[in-house]
């Protein structure tokens, strides 16, 4: 019942090493005056942190569930590990999309942008639009739909993570 992609665990045989916290490629302070160090380091290391914690600790569970073939436990675990982890790989990808350096999209992107959208300007427009529907943890992505082979926006409401939920 493991993802076949797994952001911040291994797995070992049948054995599973816990989630741990991703380093950042860059200093809580790196983002000012933007995001100050203490809004980073609050929403990383607490934060992200906690998303980890409850990920360990629903799985522990899990696993034990599974061992005993307790399956109401099995049902009842789905909606914490569905926020949690969720809430961990929607926050490792966030950390990777920030730079203290700016930096500018691949031509890839950019052509895809314009095809899919006319501009750059029209995406984040529609992006902004969408998203700003979102209530709480929720998230607006920007993903690539495989069946349509365009890029695609997209809304997942608390923590659901874009592939998981839109299949992007």
């Amino acid at each position: 019942m493991f993802a076949t992609r797994r952001i911040g665990a291994v797995i070992v045989g049948a054995a599973r090493q816990k989630h741990t916290l991703p380093e950042l490629p860059y200093e809580y302070s790196a983002l000012e005056p933007v995001v100050s160090r203490e809004i980073m380091s609050l929403h990383h290391s607490k934060h992200h942190a906690t998303y980890i914690n409850n990920l360990n600790a629903a799985e522990e569970k899990l696993a034990q569930a599974q061992s005993k073939g307790d399956i109401s436990t099995i049902i009842s675990l789905a909606p914490g590990l569905r926020f949690n982890g969720g809430g961990h790989i929607n926050h490792t990808i966030f950390w990777q999309n920030l730079s203290p350096n700016g930096g500018k999209p691949s031509a890839k992107l950019t052509q895809a942008v314009e095809k899919d959208f006319g501009s750059w300007e029209n995406m984040k427009n529609q992006l902004a639009a969408s998203s700003v529907a979102v209530q709480g943890s929720g998230w607006g992505w920007l993903g690539y739909n495989k069946q349509t082979k365009k890029l695609q926006i997209a809304t997942c409401q608390n923590q659901d993570p874009l592939q998981a939920t839109t299949g992007m």
